[in-house]
């Protein structure tokens, strides 16, 4: 007997992010999406639907089951705050939700959390966190830079293979979708193509709060994040360059076996063979992300991991801990 389908909203739904989770949930065999809210798009129609566009205030939460806010941070804790308060479970795809405590978010976010009492939620990150987001009510779906570098370093973390306080570095760069879909100077075509520049340099960029945080959670003795992003001129896609040195009685030789055997069984990470280097063109409108290893020295390694910025970076995993959450195949909607 078929399951029933779950009636969910997305807030936000005219943004990039929020068009790929329309997309993904309008395809899925459980889900029922039943409002799209867009401010800007009011009455428009919503595309692969027979919805329009309604506003975030008129949304029928009474009717849904769960709703994905891809939202402004702000704004996002907000509606989600509501959302709680209407007994709606929520997929926060901001960075409302990311980090643990409101000192931290304040640090970061230059601003007081607008709600400290739904600190700290589930990090939705499903191959560390699984059994952490399966059946909860609130889910933190973490950001597309974070999901790279974390996906990229796993492995090394759970098994403390980097060496204490030594420097993690991570080159990263995304697509142009990344940076939203509001007009910027910065993001118009006649900028970004032929062009190639780095932004928020070393330990600036809002990212470095929450990587921080999942690193010292797996392994605490790791040292500090210098991360650096850097605009592509491409529409999606996401790529980061990781930079680390192993304890003593660690050879960057065996990482392969080791990555190898984490990820084996996880359908939406492929671990590259020897000698072959992730590219976007592995993961561009896919669900998944692909890692390569290249041995520097013996105790220095690199690692290459890439995926769709707005798919497993955004919308993509955001429907994985969707699917967690309601006891659903954990790939379903995604393959």
């Amino acid at each position: 007997m078929a399951k029933a389908r779950v009636k969910v909203g997305v807030f936000g739904a005219s943004g990039y992010a929020g068009q790929d989770a329309v997309d993904i949930l309008t395809r899925h065999p459980c889900a029922e999406l039943v409002f799209a809210t867009a401010n800007s798009d009011v009455g428009q129609p919503v595309p692969g639907t027979g919805l329009t566009y309604i506003r975030a205030e008129d949304a029928p939460l009474n009717g849904v089951a769960v709703v994905f806010l891809a939202l402004p941070h702000g704004a996002s804790a907000q509606m989600a705050a509501k959302a709680v308060a209407a007994g709606v479970r929520v997929i926060d795809l901001s960075a409302d939700l990311r980090l643990d405590t409101p000192e931290r978010y304040q640090q970061w976010y230059d601003h007081p959390h607008p709600h400290p009492e739904l600190l700290p939620a589930p990090y939705g990150l499903p191959e560390i966190n699984r059994e952490r987001i399966a059946g909860q009510s609130i889910v933190a779906a973490p950001g597309c830079y974070p999901t790279t570098t974390l996906l990229g370093l796993f492995p090394l973390l759970k098994q403390s293979w980097i060496a204490p306080e030594t420097p993690i570095i991570v080159d990263a760069k995304s697509g142009v979708s990344g940076a939203g879909r509001d007009p910027k100077p910065y993001l118009h075509f006649v900028e970004v193509y032929g062009n190639f520049s780095p932004y928020s340099p070393g330990r600036s960029h809002r990212h470095v709060g929450e990587i921080e945080q999942e690193m010292h959670k797996l392994d605490p003795r790791v040292g500090s994040l210098i991360f650096t992003p850097h605009l592509l001129p491409v529409d999606r896609g996401l790529m980061a360059s990781i930079y680390v040195q192993l304890r003593p009685g660690f050879s960057s030789h065996d990482a392969q076996a080791l990555y190898e055997e984490t990820y084996n069984a996880e359908p939406l990470v492929t671990v590259l063979p020897p000698k072959q280097q992730a590219t976007l063109k592995h993961v561009v409108r896919t669900n998944g992300a692909a890692i390569s290893l290249t041995p520097v020295l013996d105790n220095y390694l690199h690692i290459t991991s890439a995926l769709d910025n707005l798919r497993k970076g955004a919308s993509g995993q955001a429907v994985q801990c969707f699917n967690l959450m309601f006891g659903l195949p954990e790939t379903m909607g995604l393959l």
